[in-house]
C-alpha cells in the first residue's frame, strides 16, 4: 500500500522522490509513527512534502488511498523497491567544479585501457573512479560522469558526454502527420517550390480554350500537362540522443516538408551521416540503405537538407571508428563531404540556438564542412536555408 501511496502523490502531481521515500521506510523501520495511522499522516507529510502548497494535494490522496485503515500495520506490508528506483541510487552526480577535475583519456589510451580493464576486471565495481561500474567516475560504466567514456549498460543519456554506446539502442519513426499548429513552417518552405508542366496533357487550359473557341466560332477545348511542383528533396534526418530534445521541432518540419513537396525521400542517420542510412528506425540494424547506393540513385539535382542538433563527440566527425554506436571505417567528416560533393545544393538545419553554437566544438566542425550553410531551425532560419538552395 505504501507504493501505492506514493505512485498516486506522484500521479497527483506531489512531486515526492525516491529518496524522501526511502527516508519515509527508514523511519518506519525504526516505528517513529507508534503504530498509530495519524502519527504515520504527520509523518509522512513531513518526510514527502517540502512545500506548502502541495498539502492539499497530499491529503487528498492519503484520505483516498488509506480510506478505512485504522493503524500503520494495515497500511505497511513487506514490498520489493522496484530495481530500476534502486538503480537510480547508484548514479553519480557531481559539481561542476569536480567535473573540471576529470581529465579525458584521448581516443587511442581509452580504447587501449578499456582492453587493459575487460582482462583484468573480474567482479562488479560501483562508485570508483577506474574499473567498469556504475556511479563513479570511471571512463567505462553506466550512471556516472567522466568527460569522455563508453557508455555500457545504461538506459539512456544523462550528461551526453560518450564517445561511444556499448548497447543496442531502439529510436522511433518521426510522425510526419505532427499537427504543425498553423501554416507557418509550410509557408517559409513555400519558397523553395519551383512548378513546371509535366505527364499527359489533362488539365483544362481555359486561356486557349477561349482563343480558340473564339477564332473558331464554337466551343474548342483544349488541354495542358498538368502543373507540378518540380524540387525534388533528399531529407536526412538526425534521430536519437540529443535529439531527443528537439523531436517535436523535428516533426513539425517534416510534416511540413511531406506536405510541400511531391517529390521528397527522407532517410535516418544518427549524429553524423557515417556508411548507410535507414528509412524506419525500428528496422535499422537489419535494413540499412548504402549512403554510396543513395549518392548513384539520385542526381545532383536533388536538394539536399541535413535536420540535426550537430552537437556529438568530435571523434564521430574526425576520426575512423569514432561513430558512438558502430566501428566506422572513415570518418564521418569523409561521408558527409560525400555527400555535399554530389549534391551541391545542401543546407543543414540546426534546432540548438544559433546563439549557443559557439560553445559546441562539433557543431563549428559541421558548420565548416557544409561551408556555412548552417541555418537555426527558426521561420528566419528556413527563409534563409530556401534561398541559399536556390541560389
Amino acid at each position: 500500500m505504501l507504493l501505492q501511496f506514493f505512485t498516486a502523490l506522484r500521479e497527483a502531481r506531489v512531486p515526492v522522490t525516491l529518496r524522501e521515500y526511502l527516508t519515509l521506510l527508514g523511519a518506519l523501520e525504526r516505528d517513529l509513527a507508534d503504530k498509530r495511522l495519524e502519527d504515520f499522516y504527520h509523518l509522512s507529510r513531513a518526510a514527502l512534502v517540502k512545500d506548502e502548497r502541495n498539502l492539499d494535494r497530499f491529503d487528498r490522496v492519503f484520505g483516498t488511498v488509506f480510506k478505512g485503515i485504522e493503524s500503520v500495520g494495515e497500511a505497511v506490508e513487506p514490498a520489493a523497491i522496484p530495481e530500476e528506483w534502486l538503480r537510480k541510487l547508484a548514479e553519480k552526480y557531481l559539481t561542476e567544479e569536480e567535473k573540471a577535475e576529470l581529465k579525458a583519456l584521448g581516443w587511442d589510451r581509452l580504447f587501449e585501457t578499456l582492453k587493459q580493464r575487460l582482462a583484468e576486471q573480474k567482479e562488479r565495481h560501483q562508485g570508483g573512479s577506474k574499473w567498469i561500474g556504475t556511479g563513479g567516475t570511471s571512463p567505462f560504466g553506466a550512471y556516472g560522469y567522466n568527460p569522455e567514456g563508453i557508455r555500457i549498460g545504461q538506459d539512456g543519456n544523462r550528461n551526453f558526454r560518450a564517445v561511444k554506446v556499448w548497447d543496442k539502442r531502439e529510436f522511433r519513426d518521426l510522425d510526419d502527420g505532427a499537427d504543425l499548429g498553423g501554416r507557418t513552417l509550410r509557408i517559409a518552405l513555400r519558397r523553395l517550390r519551383r512548378f513546371a508542366r509535366s505527364g499527359a496533357a489533362e488539365e483544362l487550359d481555359l486561356d486557349g480554350t477561349i482563343r480558340s473557341s473564339a477564332a473558331r466560332g464554337y466551343l474548342d477545348l483544349k488541354l495542358r500537362p498538368e502543373r507540378r511542383n518540380a524540387v525534388k528533396v533528399l531529407l536526412f534526418l538526425d534521430i536519437g540522443g540529443s535529439m531527443d530534445l528537439h523531436v517535436e521541432q523535428a516533426e513539425q518540419l517534416f510534416s511540413a516538408a511531406r506536405s510541400e513537396f511531391k517529390h521528397l525521400t527522407h532517410f535516418y542517420f544518427h549524429n553524423c551521416p557515417y556508411e548507410a542510412v535507414w528509412t524506419q528506425n525500428h528496422r535499422r540494424h537489419d535494413e540499412r540503405i548504402a549512403l554510396t547506393d543513395v549518392i548513384r540513385t539520385y542526381p545532383p539535382d536533388y536538394k539536399v537538407v541535413f535536420v540535426g542538433d550537430a552537437s556529438m563527440s568530435p571523434y564521430e566527425i574526425a576520426m575512423a571508428g569514432g561513430s558512438v554506436e558502430h566501428w566506422n571505417e572513415e570518418p564521418g567528416a569523409v561521408w558527409l563531404q560525400r555527400v555535399l560533393e554530389h549534391f551541391p545544393k545542401a543546407v543543414w538545419l540546426n534546432p540548438v540556438p544559433e546563439a549557443h553554437w559557439g560553445y559546441t566544438q562539433s557543431i563549428g566542425m559541421v558548420r565548416s564542412l557544409v561551408e556555412n550553410r548552417m541555418f537555426p531551425l527558426t521561420l528566419d532560419g528556413l527563409d534563409g536555408a530556401m534561398r541559399a538552395l536556390l541560389r
